[in-house]
């Protein structure tokens, strides 16, 4: 049995990765310490966490830790751990892609070119990276067409040549046609092109182009017009990586308030110029700070890449910064800062990639603004459903009957007000008046907390009827059909009697098809309501978030109940034993009314120790 108190007391103060653990032995979060003793015992103490790592402690069943000889070294560990476990409340990164290069192998006699993602020190030429594989791909075409380069994957001499050939797409080198110094002269206006020197290729394109035109070839004109835009355009999109001191990555974050999403915004800015970005969205970051966001996503980012700029620049500076640079400094093999522009161009840049992070981020909350605006015109309501509550039902048998209560706010699921009910006056397996138990209690809570006196104005502020729990729903989805549906109004009503005021709060249910996945929106009188392919995907996200939570809350219950029972007192029963007969029964009061045969059915259970059960519970 892991005793956390006793297991602190143990902590070393040095530095170090601690790795914690739910009671399933996975791993749910991954840190770095100075010391180790410091922060492992700062998160079991009584003070000011954020809610997001109190949910994290409640799950801590044990905690296991690596020392190591300094922080670099912990820094190191911790992003691995990280990449190979994907901990729960980490901060994770759900577009871990690696960049397309151009590979050149300039040592071999007749060299291919062609994109990968992997950048090694093989003496081989790479260009990029590239913001897009489309544009990878392009430039390969491009390359392969105009000069005639291989397009076999091994080359080796043959008897005769292939088809590329003879639709001239290849200078076939497999049959000597072409001889290796020619082949090289090619290969060397490639790399030319690719490191930017493209003007003697322009010239003779632009050459060969007019002298078409002037022939009256306007089909071939065409051709080296198009060529000449392309080489043009890869230009300005591609240079030799690591040869510039000008390879900037400007990273910007931004939020929305009453939202747990934040966007980050990484600009890429190669030679002097902006050649891509891209955007990272993350999840319930709420209770996060900036410094905290920003030092965790360049961790995740930059682990395992191959291409590394020579400067980050960001607008706050975070506690690692030192730490993480020589880390990066390390992995790429030359000099890497992170800095914190205060003025110029560069502080102007940071803005920008906020701004445009800000941006990213609105235009997102407006698209989901969009789908309420969809669902208010498809249910034909006449104000917008900006509130929206899904229940969900879960029991065995009923054994544990709980329910979950999740909320959607201006088409933005917050998990953080989501609510778990313990189903108390509904006693066997009877959803719909759980159902109604639940939505009565979640009414009641709001309306009587909005009517105290005793209460702190903070606590009112919390609890007001504008914002927050405290807000009633516009609408209510019930996971199920018509039996959920009026056992949801029936408890409207009953609220509705008890403050003699109506409430407006429309409901309707999500019905599934055989295949259990939300088929269409159906309402007391059967009628259906179809939606696009996008509002069905919230919903159906919406369902299957209230529908875990309530599992969720069902299965930690159960697992609670078998962690302490009555059966725990009784010689001869373990815990494998004991999970057996619950798994079986469901509950100590049915293995109680079990008989003798029944028990020992049971794996384990044999006969003397069926009888000490029946005669001890």
């Amino acid at each position: 049995m892991f005793d956390i108190e006793e297991e602190l007391k143990k902590l070393p103060s040095k530095p170090g990765v601690y790795i914690m653990h739910d009671k399933n032995d996975k791993i749910i979060y991954v840190g770095k310490a100075v010391s180790l003793k410091n922060r492992v015992t700062s998160y079991f103490r009584k003070t000011n966490k954020t809610k997001r790592i109190e949910n994290m402690v409640k799950l801590i069943d044990h905690f296991e830790y690596i020392v190591v000889d300094n922080e670099q070294e912990a820094l190191i560990l911790e992003c691995n751990l990280i990449k190979k476990n994907m901990p729960k409340f980490n901060v994770l990164l759900k577009d871990d892609k690696t960049y397309p290069y151009i590979k050149i192998n300039v040592k071999d006699i007749y060299p291919d070119v062609y994109i990968t993602r992997r950048v090694i020190n093989d003496g081989a030429k790479y260009f990029g990276p590239y913001a897009s594989a489309t544009s990878a791909k392009e430039t390969v075409e491009f390359i392969k067409n105009k000069f005639k380069i291989r397009r076999c994957k091994k080359f080796r001499y043959k008897d005769r040549a292939c088809l590329d050939y003879y639709i001239k797409k290849c200078s076939g080198p497999c049959m000597n046609y072409i001889s290796a110094e020619e082949y090289q002269d090619g290969i060397k206006q490639i790399v030319s092109i690719l490191d930017g020197n493209i003007n003697p290729v322009i010239k003779e394109l632009r050459e060969k182009m007019n002298k078409a035109s002037e022939n009256f070839e306007y089909e071939k004109a065409a051709r080296y017009r198009d060529e000449l835009l392309a080489v043009e355009n890869m230009a300005q999109r591609q240079k030799v990586s690591n040869i510039s001191d000008n390879d900037i990555d400007v990273i910007g974050i931004a939020r929305i308030d009453d939202s747990d999403m934040v966007c980050v915004q990484i600009f890429y800015i190669r030679n002097s110029k902006m050649e891509g970005r891209d955007n990272f969205f993350l999840k319930d970051m709420a209770d996060e700070s900036d410094e905290e966001i920003v030092s965790d996503f360049i961790k995740q980012y930059y682990n395992g890449r191959n291409f590394f700029p020579n400067k980050i620049m960001i607008r706050n500076d975070f506690e690692d910064r030192e730490s993480i640079e020589v880390w990066l400094t390390n992995m790429s093999g030359r000099k890497v800062v992170i800095k914190v522009p205060q003025k110029g161009e560069k502080a102007k840049l940071v803005e920008m990639a906020e701004n445009n992070a800000r941006i990213t981020l609105d235009n997102k909350e407006k698209a989901n603004k969009n789908l309420v605006l969809e669902l208010k015109q498809c249910l034909s309501f006449d104000t917008l459903p900006r509130k929206i509550e899904a229940y969900d039902i879960s029991n065995i048998s009923g054994q544990y009957m709980v329910s979950a209560m999740c909320v959607m706010m201006d088409g933005v699921i917050k998990k953080n007000l989501s609510r778990k009910f313990r189903i108390k006056t509904v006693y066997g397996q009877d959803d719909p008046k759980s159902m109604m138990e639940t939505v009565v209690r979640r009414l009641r809570h709001s309306i009587n907390l909005s009517n105290r006196n005793d209460l702190s104005e903070e606590v009112k502020n919390k609890y007001s009827m504008d914002k927050g729990f405290g807000r009633l729903p516009d609408l209510i989805l019930a996971d199920g059909g018509i039996t959920q549906i009026r056992a949801i109004k029936l408890a409207i009503e009953s609220v509705e009697r008890e403050i003699g005021q109506k409430l407006d709060i429309a409901v309707f249910g999500m019905v599934k098809n055989d295949k259990h996945q939300t088929r269409a929106l159906i309402d007391e009188d059967r009628n259906e309501f179809e939606v696009s392919e996008q509002l069905f995907n919230l919903i159906t996200a919406f369902q299957d978030t209230v529908h875990d939570t309530a599992i969720g809350y069902h299965k930690f219950l159960r697992d609670q109940s078998m962690k302490k029972s009555s059966l725990d007192d009784i010689d001869g029963i373990g815990e494998i034993k004991k999970v057996a007969l619950l798994k079986k029964f469901g509950s100590v009061s049915k293995i109680k009314e079990a008989s003798i045969e029944e028990l020992m059915d049971v794996n384990g259970i044999y006969e003397d120790l069926a009888y000490r059960l029946k005669e001890e519970l």
